[in-house]
């Protein structure tokens, strides 16, 4: 049944929540829709005591390992943790506490993915797939996505297709795909894209992109029979939005556990 999934999204240390496709190198070009005056480890709290299990914590950019580690310490081995991920530092993560790792940029080189960089994160985690997440994070071309990586900003050659996802779901244990081009606009979730990662994924996937208002939470259990999971960001009002209330959220878990 289609859950509710935290974000803790962090840029320059802070927790804040960014329109996604403004993330360039260039500070002028970012939009943010807040900035939280409370820690990471506040929200990484917030989601134990409700018992959000499979909340992700996102690293965008430098900067935020110690906001990161402290969230993480919070609640040991509860958060996954993404962002600047390697085959060097994905254990010492899981060590710091975090449950999972989830990869994106490292996959591709140059913008081409690489199997051998994905054998090679496996391998760090000693073969165990079920402590890995693969992002991949989209961006629209034509009537097709592409998985983006650097902060969404470069298209790489892999298109998010049936054959893509058949290719990755041996290596890890469920995907998280932003729809970078709805990240942070509050304008509704890709509802083509939703239906697609259902028919496609045959592990657990979760959803973000757009999410404005509880029913999106219903509109994603109906086009994904319930396969896919959400992530509501920019909407919520623990991060100044006003579409939707973060202990609705909560109870929907809830009545989805019961």
């Amino acid at each position: 049944m289609t859950r509710f999934r935290p974000c803790i999204d962090l840029h320059s240390g802070q927790v804040k929540q960014i329109v996604g496709g403004t993330l360039t190198t260039t500070s002028s070009d970012l939009k943010t829709n807040y900035v939280s005056k409370l820690p990471a480890a506040h929200f990484a709290k917030l989601y134990r005591d409700n018992g959000l299990s499979g909340a992700h914590v996102i690293s965008l950019g430098p900067g935020n390992e110690e906001a990161a580690k402290e969230a993480l310490a919070e609640w040991k081995d509860g958060l996954q943790l993404g962002g600047g991920i390697t085959d060097k530092n994905a254990a010492q993560w899981l060590e710091w506490g975090a449950e999972k790792v989830i990869i994106t940029s490292y996959l591709f080189p140059e913008g081409g993915f690489s199997m051998d960089r994905l054998k090679a994160i496996v391998s760090a985690l000693e073969g165990n797939k079920d402590k890995l997440v693969i992002d991949l994070s989209c961006r629209k071309k034509g009537d097709t996505w592409f998985v983006a990586m650097n902060k969404w900003q470069t298209l790489t050659n892999m298109e998010v297709t049936r054959e893509s996802i058949k290719l990755l779901e041996p290596y890890c244990s469920e995907f998280l795909i932003h729809a970078a081009d709805n990240e942070g606009l509050q304008r509704g979730i890709d509802e083509a894209l939703v239906h697609q990662l259902a028919t496609w994924c045959s592990i657990p996937v979760t959803y973000a992109g757009g999410g404005r208002r509880l029913e999106d939470l219903k509109k994603v259990r109906d086009l994904s029979n319930g396969k896919v999971d959400l992530t509501i960001g920019s909407a919520l009002d623990i991060f100044g939005g006003t579409g939707v209330k973060f202990e609705d959220c909560v109870d929907w878990n809830n009545k989805c556990s019961s």
